[in-house]
């Protein structure tokens, strides 16, 4: 590891002149920089402290929604009852990522800025044009199985790794970020970038902006959601395929769906063709299968990753009909 500065911010306006106009980063749980900077993939000059940030609220809003500070720990999260009554799928994603170790380290805005997991990432005599912008895309013609099938480019495969990232996705969260110029409320929704010609840029977040805290909407729907997550084994592992939904269904037609996928593409996927093909439609099967179909239709895909279109197409199939029939929020 090279050597950097250390800077431990005692509020929020210290911690942004810290990494104004330099070579710096912020430091939450320090559950991916640290490794990141540990295997040389990440440099920077200053490290700077924000653990002791006061960011770690999770505050009822007006009307229903919830207010979430950027430092609260994924399992402190997780339990908290409100985010538990009406937002499961919150709680699901987090419990069903990492351990619980990490969990208890890992912060909300945090989880957010983590980097892919893909091996070409992490091997740095391999061509990766996330880690080295032009090197190429070791994975294009290499070993795929993890990588994405949807918003994918010609530069990179890479898969997002979040769990959390997909449910708020899901549930339409807004990130809100600060630096010395002010105060930027983000739509979810374009928080992460498709990699395009530009892979190495995750999020549309500038160097100098701090995550302070994440909002989530009043959706009454997802009183009645479910994440379920589909990998190699049963704990510790990155989603080779992962579904957040929610769903109301009135009179055996589907009255209101949502939808994200992860493991499947390269930012956390809302499944906009999905939702719009089951409005008005019976809650079957058969209904849950088009509208998934439909969503992965424009998948690219390798000899090593095609098996995930099927799968991703059966997960959100399990996980409609699980909402459906009354097996949701748990």
């Amino acid at each position: 590891m090279r050597s950097f500065t250390y800077v431990s911010a005692p509020d929020v306006p210290s911690a942004l002149a810290a990494v104004a106009g330099g070579d710096a980063k912020f430091l939450g749980g320090g559950t991916n920089l640290v490794d990141l900077m540990r295997e040389g993939i990440e440099r920077p000059g200053t490290v700077v402290d924000v653990s002791r940030l006061p960011l770690t609220g999770v505050e009822e809003l007006p009307g229903g929604g919830v207010r979430i500070g950027a430092l609260v720990r994924n399992s402190r999260l997780a339990a908290h009852p409100v985010i538990r009554a009406r937002y499961p799928v919150l709680a699901h994603a987090i419990l069903h990522g990492a351990s619980a170790q990490l969990r208890n380290m890992a912060t909300a805005g945090g989880n957010l800025m983590q980097r892919t997991r893909c091996l070409y990432f992490y091997d740095d005599a391999a061509p990766c044009n996330k880690r080295t912008p032009g090197s190429g895309c070791g994975a294009l013609d290499g070993f795929a199985r993890a990588g994405a099938v949807l918003g994918v480019s010609d530069s990179c495969i890479a898969t997002h790794p979040s769990d959390l990232a997909v449910a708020l996705v899901m549930l339409d969260a807004v990130v809100e970020v600060e630096s010395t110029r002010g105060t930027r409320r983000i739509p979810i929704g374009d928080f992460h970038r498709t990699p395009g010609d530009t892979p190495h840029l995750d999020t549309t977040v500038a160097p100098d902006e701090l995550i302070t805290a994440v909002e989530l909407p009043p959706v009454p729907v997802a009183a009645n959601s479910r994440y379920r997550k589909v990998r190699d084994r049963a704990s510790y592992a990155f989603a080779l395929v992962s579904v957040a939904a929610a769903l109301r269904v009135e009179g055996g037609e589907i009255a209101e769906a949502r939808v994200a996928l992860g493991g499947v593409a390269t930012k956390p996927w809302r499944a906009a063709e999905t939702e719009r093909l089951l409005i008005g439609e019976p809650a079957t099967d058969e209904t849950f299968r088009r509208a998934a179909e439909a969503e992965l239709a424009p998948a690219v895909t390798r000899e090593a990753n095609a098996f995930k279109v099927g799968l991703a197409t059966r997960t959100i199939v399990a996980t409609l009909r699980q909402l459906a029939t009354g097996g949701g929020a748990a």
